[in-house]
C-alpha cells in the first residue's frame, strides 16, 4: 500500500483522470472530495462492501434458481426418473 501524507487542500492524482482533495481536518476525521469520471464508481468501504454482498447474494440466489429450473425440465422430459415408480411384477 503507498502511503501519502497530505495537508489541507492538497490532493493526490490517480490514473490522470482521478482527482483525491483533502478539504478539511477536523480531529480524527478528515474530508476528501473526489473528482472523477461519471462512469467511475466512487464509493466509502463500508457502501462498496455492501453491495459486494447484495451482488453475491444475488448471483447465489440466480444459481439456485437456475438450477432448480434445470431439475424441474429434467423432471418433466423423463417422468419418474428421479423416483423410482417403476412397475412392480
Amino acid at each position: 500500500m503507498l502511503v501519502l501524507s497530505r495537508k489541507k487542500n492538497e490532493s493526490i492524482v490517480i490514473n490522470d483522470d482521478i482527482t483525491i482533495v483533502v478539504v478539511e481536518i477536523r480531529g480524527d476525521k478528515v474530508r476528501l472530495g473526489v473528482e472523477a469520471p461519471k462512469d467511475v464508481p466512487v464509493h466509502r468501504r463500508e457502501v462498496f462492501d455492501a453491495i459486494r454482498r447484495n451482488e453475491a447474494a444475488e448471483a447465489a440466489r440466480d444459481a439456485a434458481r437456475k438450477a432448480a429450473d434445470q431439475q424441474a425440465a429434467q423432471d418433466r422430459a423423463a417422468p419418474g426418473a428421479a423416483t423410482d415408480e417403476s412397475p412392480r411384477p
